[in-house]
């Protein structure tokens, strides 16, 4: 994301920014457009159909995998769910050491872009499933964090126009996510599986070839430089150490509190599709619509905060990045224990209707909008500039545990009462909060660091 001396300030041919931007976005868009859209079948093909006798049995290697995790049945779909999940956020990190050190970021979001399309279309053969998985974690990999990166180089260093085309870009993603279970989702569950997978598949054809087509309009790669040709970085400061000390202990707490939030894509589609009241004038919806919804909301929520604190800010002081944690932990918890009504409520024998899902997205949503922007904020605030770069990839660290912990506790669905599992999750919501206002408490500084930068501008 660093700035380009040779950018060029008068591009403004895609809404007043450069027409680099837009093929970025919308390449982007259609990348988590497949992703997403795999990402909402996953768990729900494994559970109704590979993972069946008769099926199960025609996945190559996976009786090793299987002993591996010494489980079957939802417990297994959701351990390979949340060891898939965790990965992902963990190889974008050598997806940048490759591009900063051999291939530079164009060759490696081709390569990525490649491997994922080729990912996806291998989910529609059975006994490729666990190499499907393989090459959808390495693609990634290269493309996710190498594609963003992009977006900051197509800027000077005195452009402000950038933090607005990170708007753009994300709007872009959100997109992508909204359309995926509509368009993917539907086709897997209501014609086929393998059309919901394949569909995935064109739409990261499409996306590769939108990069493609608008290489000419993306920066340069800069040079290739060994380690032993970078200049020497001067030593940390006692105040910066504290700072990056402070930042890698909140990384496990952060882990903690994503786990109600990613748990979405995991047991809780699962246990929606079994427990909800899914019908709408005589016809079942699709599961997979559920994160269709929770897309809806959540973008809707994260604008909605954004102004919300703007205008809060006119008359009145405006939280910090930790208060504003705090609300989204307390808003979080709030959100499980509407979970927790919904198993309460649910009549014997019967569906859950609707309105209790809805207000779980919706106070998750609230929740989620005061949380993982505004810790990435705070993240990209405290570290010190010498290491900005580094601590803010070691903050999606958070990402790969929470997501491991996701699989590890979506396994217990099967085995617990669902009232005892849902509040297992506001504990986790809760707990990270407890210890947010600890830290707030005993180590929290605002004034002693940078001047913030704006969360929510």
């Amino acid at each position: 994301m660093h700035p380009n001396p040779e950018a060029n300030p008068n591009d403004r041919a895609f809404l007043g920014h450069p027409k680099g931007l837009g093929y970025l976005s919308f390449s982007e868009a259609f990348e988590r457009f497949s992703y997403y859209g795999m990402q909402a079948l996953l768990v729900l093909y494994m559970v109704n159909y590979l993972l069946l006798p008769g099926n199960v049995e025609q996945v190559w290697l996976f009786k090793p995998l299987q002993s591996f995790f010494g489980l079957q049945g939802q417990p297994l779909a959701s351990a390979i769910f949340g060891t898939y999940a965790s990965l992902v956020y963990l190889t974008p990190i050598a997806g940048g050491f490759i591009a900063d050190r051999f291939l530079g970021k164009r060759r490696t979001v081709l390569l990525g872009a490649i491997t994922m399309a080729f990912g996806h279309f291998l989910m529609a053969f059975e006994p490729a499933f666990l190499f499907a998985l393989l090459c959808l974690i390495i693609g990634t990999g290269l493309f996710k964090g190498n594609i963003a990166s992009q977006v900051g180089s197509l800027y000077g260093p005195e452009d402000n126009r950038r933090a607005d085309a990170f708007q753009i870009f994300y709007l872009g993603i959100n997109a992508g996510v909204i359309a995926a279970p509509l368009i993917v989702g539907t086709l897997g569950e209501k014609v086929g599986w393998h059309w919901g997978f394949g569909a995935a598949g064109v739409g990261m054809l499409i996306g590769l070839a939108i990069y493609i087509s608008g290489t000419r309009h993306l920066p340069n790669d800069p040079p290739i430089r060994k380690s032993a040709d970078a200049p020497a970085r001067p030593p940390l400061t006692r105040q910066e150490w504290i700072a990056t000390l402070s930042l890698l202990a909140l990384i496990p707490v952060m882990a903690m509190a994503i786990i109600p939030n990613q748990q979405i894509f995991n047991a809780y589609l699962v246990w929606g599709d079994r427990n909800f009241d899914l019908m709408f004038l005589g016809t079942r919806l699709p599961t997979t619509w559920l994160i269709t919804l929770d897309a809806i909301v959540s973008v809707s929520f994260l604008a909605l905060v954004a102004l919300f604190w703007r205008w809060w800010g006119k008359t009145r002081t405006e939280p910090d990045e930790l208060q504003k944690i705090l609300i989204g932990s307390a808003f979080t918890t709030a959100g499980m224990f509407c979970l927790v009504m919904a198993a309460i409520t649910q009549p014997e024998g019967g569906k859950i209707g609707l309105a209790w899902p809805v207000a779980f997205h919706v106070l998750n949503s609230i929740g989620f909008a005061h949380m993982l922007p505004i810790s990435l904020a705070l993240f990209a605030r405290m570290a010190p500039p010498a290491i900005n770069a580094t601590v803010i990839g070691l903050y999606y660290l958070a990402f790969f545990a929470g997501n491991a912990m996701v699989g590890w506790i979506g396994g217990k669905l099967d085995s617990m009462v669902p009232t005892h599992f849902w509040l297992l999750h506001a504990a986790f919501a809760a707990g990270a909060g407890l210890i947010f206002l600890l830290f707030r408490l005993t180590v929290w500084r605002p004034k002693a660091v940078a001047p913030s930068l704006s969360p929510t501008g």
